[in-house]
Formats: C-alpha cells, sequence, structure tokens
C-alpha cells in the first residue's frame, strides 16, 4: 500500500510539473504585453498615479474572479467523460431536454470552438513575437531579425508536437518553474521599492478608475485587460490532459502567487518612472545586465505559452470528431495513462501555417494584440451561459443559484465581448472569421451525419437480423440458389468481413444498411458473414475479454471487437486472431474482403431549397477529406478491400436511402 501511495505521489506530482508546462504557458506569459497594451496600446490610459493603483487593481481581481473562481472553483467541475473544454459543456447540454434554448446553447459552443481554434493560431504568434521582441530593448541590431527568429521558434514548436505533452511538460514544466519564480521576484523587488502599489489590492481603485474613464474609456481598458485572463479557456480544455487535481495545485500554489507579485510590480514601477515614459514594462523590470538571459527565458516561456492553445485544440479536435461535428482525423495517443493525451498530425499543421502566416501579416506584437481577446472573450461567454442549465440540471443546484452565479460571470464576460469588438477592424475580425470558418465545417458536418444517422435508421427498421438468417435458409434450402420471374439471388463461395458501427447482439436487431447494399449491388449473399464492430476503450490496453461472438446460425457471425486507446487498430490482425475464437475457412490464409460503407448524398432539385442544397455540396466536399475507414483500421486499398456505396437522396424533409428493390421476396428495400 506504501509503494502503491509513493507511486500516485510521483505521478501527480509528474502531472503537476507538465500542467505547469502545458497549461499554464498561455496565462503565465501574459505579463509580457498585458500591462502595456494598458497604457501605451489599445487601452490608452493616461499614466497617472490613481490610474496606475486602479488599472493594476482592475487585473488582479479579473484574475481572481474569472480564472480563480470561475474556472478553477466551478468550471473545471463540469467534466465530460474525464474531458473539459466546450465540447464537454456540449455533451453535457446534450444529455439535457432538447429546447430552443439549449439549441442555442449548443450553436453557440459549437461557434465557441470555432473560435478557440482561431485563438490558437493567434497565441503562438503573438506569444513568440512579443518574447524576441525583447532583443530591441537591449539594441536596436536584431531588429531586422526578429521576424525570421520568431518563424524559426515556430518551426521548432510545432515539429515537437508529436513527442505528445506529457514529455513535452516533463522538459517545459521545470523552464517554466523559473520562469514564474523570476517574474514573481522581479515583480517583488519592485514592490520593495514602492510599496505603495499594494493599494491596488483594494478593489475600490479599480471601480474608481472605471468612474474616471467613462463609457468608452473603460471599454477600451477592458480591451486590454481581457489578455491578462486568455489562456483561462485553454486550461479547461486541456483538462483531459492532466486532470483536476493538478491544474488547481498548479494555479494556486504557483501560477497566481507569481501572476500577482509580477503585476503588481509592473504597477509599482510606473509609480515611479518619469512623465514621458514609453517603453516595455515588463522588460523594464530586468536589470541591464540580464536582458539577454530574460530574453531567452521568456523566449521560452511564450513557446510553452503556445502549448496550451495547441494541446488544447487536439482535444477539441477529438470531442469534435467522437460528437460528429468534425471528419475523422487520424489520432495518435501519447501516454498510456492518460488517455487525453493525444496529437493530431492535420490540426497540428493548420496551426502552424496560420501562426506563420499571422506573424508576417501582422509583424508586431501590438498588431496582434488587436486581433487577440476577440475570441477568447466570446469563447468565455458562451461557457458562462452554458454553465447555467448544467449547474440547475445537472449539479441540482436550481436556476435560481445558478443564474446568479453564471450570469454574473456572464456580465463580465459580455463586458470583455463588447469592448474587444472595438477592435473588429484593427485585426479582431481574424479569429471571428476563422472560428465562422470552423462552424460552418462544424454544423455542415454534423448535419450531414444526422441526415445520414436518421435515414439509416428509417432504412434498417424494416429487415431484422431474423430475416437475414431466414434468408440463409431459404437459400440453403434451394442449393444456394433461389429463382423466379424477376432473376436470381445466390449464395456465393465467400469470406467477407463487414465493417459495421452499432452492435449486433440478438435477431431482434436491425441488419446492417452495408450488408443489405453488398446483397443489393451483388445480388448474392456470402456463404460466411462476419459482422464486425470495433470499439475504443477509456483504458490503454485491453487485456481480457477482448471479442464478444454472437453466432446467429447459417454461417452468419457478430463480432464485437474492444480495444484500449493505446492500441492500433488493425483488421488483418482482428480477422487473423479470430480464427481461435470461429471455425471459418480462408481466414488464416487472408482469403476473405473486406466491406466498408459509404455514403453519396444526392439532391432532391424538385423539393430541395437552395440553403440545403449548398450545404449538401459542402458536406460532400467534406466528406473526401474525411480519413478513410480502412485506412483508419490499417487497411490499404488495394487489400481485399471493396465498398459498397449507399445512396441518400436529400430533400426538404430529411434523408432516404435509395436503393433498388431485390427480387424474389428478398429485397433489402420495404
Amino acid at each position: 500500500m506504501e509503494v502503491s501511495h509513493k507511486h500516485k505521489k510521483a505521478a501527480l506530482s509528474i502531472l503537476i510539473l507538465g500542467a505547469l508546462g502545458v497549461v499554464y504557458g498561455d496565462i503565465g506569459t501574459s505579463p509580457l504585453y498585458a500591462i502595456n497594451e494598458m497604457f501605451f496600446g489599445h487601452g490608452r490610459v493616461p499614466l497617472t498615479t490613481m490610474n496606475i493603483l486602479g488599472s493594476i487593481s482592475l487585473v488582479l481581481w479579473v484574475l481572481t474572479l474569472v480564472v480563480t473562481f470561475k474556472y478553477i472553483v466551478f468550471v473545471l467541475l463540469a467534466n465530460h467523460e474525464g474531458e473539459g473544454g466546450v465540447f464537454a459543456l456540449l455533451g453535457l447540454l446534450s444529455g439535457l431536454k432538447k429546447t430552443i434554448a439549449i439549441g442555442v446553447l449548443i450553436a453557440l459552443l459549437v461557434l465557441a470552438a470555432g473560435l478557440l481554434f482561431g485563438d490558437g493560431l493567434i497565441t503562438p504568434a503573438i506569444s513568440i513575437l512579443s518574447a524576441i521582441e525583447g532583443l530591441s530593448v537591449a539594441t536596436s541590431v536584431f531588429n531586422p531579425y526578429i521576424i525570421p527568429i520568431t518563424l524559426g521558434v515556430l518551426v521548432l514548436l510545432f515539429s515537437f508536437q508529436y513527442k505528445g505533452t506529457k514529455q513535452i511538460g516533463i522538459i517545459f514544466g521545470p523552464i517554466m518553474v523559473l520562469w514564474f519564480a523570476t517574474i514573481a521576484v522581479l515583480g517583488l523587488h519592485q514592490i520593495i521599492i514602492h510599496p505603495y502599489i499594494l493599494s491596488a489590492l483594494n478593489p475600490l481603485y479599480a471601480l474608481r478608475l472605471i468612474r474616471t474613464l467613462g463609457f468608452t474609456g473603460t471599454l477600451l481598458v477592458f480591451g486590454a485587460v481581457v489578455l491578462a485572463v486568455t489562456g483561462g479557456e485553454a486550461l479547461y480544455a486541456d483538462l483531459g490532459h492532466f486532470g483536476l487535481q493538478p491544474i488547481r495545485f498548479s494555479w494556486l500554489a504557483v501560477v497566481f502567487p507569481a501572476l500577482i507579485l509580477n503585476y503588481m510590480g509592473q504597477g509599482a514601477f510606473l509609480l515611479g518612472v518619469p512623465a514621458g515614459f514609453h517603453g516595455n514594462v515588463f522588460y523594464s523590470l530586468v536589470p541591464g545586465a540580464l536582458i539577454y538571459p530574460m530574453v531567452i527565458l521568456a523566449t521560452f516561456a511564450t513557446i510553452i505559452a503556445s502549448q496550451a492553445l495547441i494541446s488544447g485544440a487536439f482535444s477539441l479536435t477529438a470531442q469534435a470528431i467522437s460528437l460528429n461535428f468534425l471528419p475523422r482525423f487520424k489520432i495518435s495517443h501519447t501516454n498510456t495513462h492518460q488517455g487525453g493525451q493525444i496529437y493530431v498530425a492535420t490540426i497540428n499543421w493548420i496551426l502552424f501555417m496560420g501562426s506563420a502566416s499571422l506573424v508576417l501579416i501582422f509583424r508586431s506584437s501590438t498588431g496582434l494584440a488587436s486581433a487577440y481577446g476577440l475570441a477568447v472573450s466570446g469563447v468565455m461567454l458562451a461557457t458562462s451561459l452554458a454553465m447555467m442549465p448544467i449547474a440547475a440540471e445537472h449539479w441540482k443546484w436550481g436556476w435560481l443559484r445558478s443564474s446568479l452565479l453564471f450570469g454574473a460571470f456572464a456580465a463580465v464576460d459580455f463586458v470583455f465581448l463588447f469592448s474587444n469588438s472595438l477592435k473588429f477592424f484593427e485585426g479582431g475580425y481574424v479569429p471571428v472569421v476563422i472560428g465562422l470558418c470552423v462552424f460552418s465545417v462544424m454544423m455542415t458536418w454534423n448535419w450531414g451525419k444526422t441526415i445520414i444517422s436518421s435515414a439509416y435508421d428509417s432504412y434498417a427498421e424494416k429487415r431484422k437480423m431474423s430475416d437475414l438468417v431466414s434468408l440463409k435458409n431459404k437459400l440453403t434450402e434451394n442449393h444456394g440458389i433461389i429463382r423466379d420471374e424477376q432473376g436470381m439471388f445466390a449464395e456465393v463461395d465467400r469470406v467477407v468481413v463487414f465493417l459495421i458501427n452499432k452492435p449486433i447482439t440478438s435477431q431482434e436487431d436491425r441488419v446492417p444498411v452495408v450488408v443489405r447494399s453488398y446483397m443489393t449491388h451483388h445480388g448474392a449473399i456470402p456463404r460466411y458473414t462476419i459482422l464486425l464492430r470495433v470499439t475504443k476503450e477509456k483504458t490503454s490496453h485491453v487485456t481480457s475479454g477482448r471479442y464478444a461472438i454472437n453466432d446467429f446460425g447459417n454461417n452468419i457471425i457478430s463480432v464485437q471487437a474492444r480495444f484500449g486507446f493505446m492500441e492500433d487498430v488493425r483488421i488483418h490482425d482482428i480477422v487473423a486472431n479470430l480464427q481461435n475464437h470461429i471455425s471459418v475457412p480462408g481466414l488464416a490464409n487472408s482469403n476473405y474482403s473486406v466491406i466498408t460503407g459509404g455514403e453519396e448524398l444526392k439532391i432532391d432539385l424538385a423539393h430541395c431549397w437552395f440553403g440545403r442544397r449548398v450545404a449538401t455540396r459542402f458536406f460532400r466536399r467534406l466528406q473526401r477529406l474525411a480519413t478513410p475507414t480502412y485506412r483508419y483500421f490499417g487497411l490499404k486499398a488495394n487489400e481485399s478491400l471493396l465498398t459498397t456505396t449507399v445512396h441518400i437522396k436529400v430533400s426538404d424533409a430529411g434523408g432516404k436511402v435509395i436503393m433498388p428493390e431485390l427480387a424474389l421476396g428478398v429485397s433489402t428495400q420495404g
């Protein structure tokens, strides 16, 4: 027991270190640019003593209310099968009674997911660029090389992602510990010199600043303050990577205290600067002899800052695929103990190309700051709104308590969103355009998969497995051939493995559409029919009970195959192993065919309005981008592989499987 306890403590320590190295890089490097943006950028706050105290107080209390209370205390509890992020909220909402309000919230969360992908493009660009710009504080010699160096760092960052967040976290964790210790010491040094800054702990200074600046000035300053909480949503999205305890402990013990000290230190420095100061506040805290080491440390920290959004994007992608909001991409699991730690190569390189493009377009962190914030505040607002029904229904808090708490958070988020909307034409349009594009893809894919699923369900209702067994009996009685005036139907001497997506365990279950499509197109049924369904479990490896086999007689066999998330699924290996469980000739020498289903949506021009036609054509293009089923299961296009296509006619009434009648009373169409 003692050894087990030590192992658990060691594992928890590694996760805490990893969380520091992955989850908190984004919010942990906000001091590089947030205060600068308030006074010398978009915020335009006049540099007076009261304004400095009010601005720092505003930052401290926004961090406390939004990150500590909203996310760390409450939102992190809203996990869906151990995962966090907007799709975890969507998964929780999908279990509630369907209403118009829930439907609107689901659409908002899908849009929020799109905005997070946009944020994932901006974060690496602004974080790394702001760190490299520190070189210009020491000397102007490096000015021409800031963009090339930034692009080089981006290449290294994204090239390293395949290692997985565990390896990255272990490497980056100690660096982030050093980073947080350094910024805390820098801040503390200034606080000792100008202790009057401690007055900023009083929230009344923040309220006074808001009253002094007025409506327009307050909107501008909130547009800058939001930069201090970017990364709050990312820590929730990374919940599946590290778990609740490591994320909470890292924030409360390390990250939050270090940020408080540094922001107060920057305020203390500003209290002592002469009139007319206009420089980089963060790097002004650093002694001249340590500028270059600090730039190097900041560069590493900002590389890590990008990691939170990148790993969060991987998690969002996996969740979107599982909820039918994105086409299937190949997902690699990188940790045998933590199922949420994954790598998605396609998303990784899309993020790289987007980030590199933004660096080349905006060319400075100040320029990118205008594009930053709008996406974050939009996601935070969607999260607050979604938490109301989740707290009320799932947590049984009741609507009054839930609405008061998360309504207050939503009000703050709305102020952030509204203030950042003022930066729309200065660059805020970037995450919005990206978000809307991703939203269109997700909603179209979900709509198309829903159309297919409903068409399949309706079509499958007309034939049970008992009908298939009866047909095989009839073929056996007639020596494998049935003839009448309409034609001939036969049993052919083949072994065919049909890949199916629903379990078949009894004769009351429906005949899979892929089987009926094969029968219709070939006018035959294989002598040996294996219905294979493969599922991935939440454990890394399945050590027992891998196969559940149902023999329906007449050589019709249903197989449910279970695999862990770290195991490669290869159909040929599964079939080879099945020979130890079932007696079917041809399995040992690979004398069999594998059949996968494919859908082709056809538009009913006479009964389909323009918007549905556009959606259908867009969905068909997205289908071509999805990883084919056979490749996902380790097959090659020429390896005994066949695809039977099911035609689905799309109209305003929905989707309907269109398949020709089969003669001889064995029609696959009712």
